[in-house]
């Protein structure tokens, strides 16, 4: 049994075998945490990994279906967090999975400096809100707006948070890539694997998912484009592998 409260629903994460509660409104996960999820170079045996922004926990979720290190996700939003928590409960993953309510800017303090081999982030992608905005809907302002936390934030807990040699991932949008970048160079995060994600052919790039490593050398791989949508409007074959799993 799950306790769900107010509009909350409980859906499937189909190619992991998981359900997560979610809320129209309040939270919801995109494609673009899936997509993070995949693109993360995962630590299979040992290390911990750290999720910035885990909103309702779906990324530690994903994540927990391909590796069996501890995971910990750290969210601001005392909402999220507790559907995250129950979420956890319900797929009885609490021996791997645990959450923290708490500012990302606090979780080198509360979860340990240069100790971790993965941070993932799925951060606010637009800076702050106008009032009729933030008013609407508190809950996906901050999701979506800087208002709790800047990029910069982002990229420096990442940093503190990893040990020598351990990789960040984020997933952002193709304007604010040089910012991003730049900030991982500042903070000691060397890019490694970028990749842009395509609605389809023929369309601007709407998606990046780019990983780097702490102190690491320079030297970028761009890999192979991933369009979402194929002429008919169809998932692509590569994107229903990874929404729904082999043999889709």
């Amino acid at each position: 049994m799950v306790n769900l409260k107010g509009d909350e629903r409980l859906d499937y994460l189909l190619a992991e075998e998981r359900r997560i509660i979610q809320s129209p409104s309040v939270f919801a996960f995109s494609l673009d945490a899936v997509l993070l999820a995949r693109f993360a170079s995962l630590p299979l045996k040992k290390g911990s990994i750290i999720d910035l922004c885990s909103g309702n926990g779906v990324i530690p979720l994903l994540m927990s279906a391909r590796t069996k290190v501890a995971i910990t996700g750290v969210e601001i939003q005392e909402r999220l967090y507790d559907m995250a928590i129950r979420s956890i409960e319900y797929n009885r993953l609490q021996h791997q999975i645990s959450m923290v309510h708490g500012d990302l800017k606090d979780a080198p303090q509360l979860l340990g400096y240069e100790k971790h081999a993965l941070v993932t982030c799925n951060p606010p992608y637009f800076l702050t809100p106008s009032d009729k905005e933030l008013n609407r809907n508190e809950h996906l302002s901050i999701a979506r707006h800087e208002i709790c936390c800047t990029l910069e934030d982002c990229v420096r807990s990442s940093s503190q948070l990893l040990k020598q040699g351990g990789k960040a991932a984020f997933v952002h949008r193709p304007g604010r890539l040089l910012d991003l970048v730049t900030l991982m160079r500042e903070y000691r995060l060397e890019p490694k694997r970028l990749r842009f994600v395509y609605p389809k052919q023929g369309k601007e790039a709407n998606t990046i998912l780019i990983e780097a490593i702490k102190d690491g050398a320079p030297d970028l791989k761009v890999l192979p484009p991933l369009y979402v949508y194929d002429d008919q409007d169809e998932y692509t074959s590569e994107v229903r592998e990874i929404l729904y799993g082999s043999g889709q």
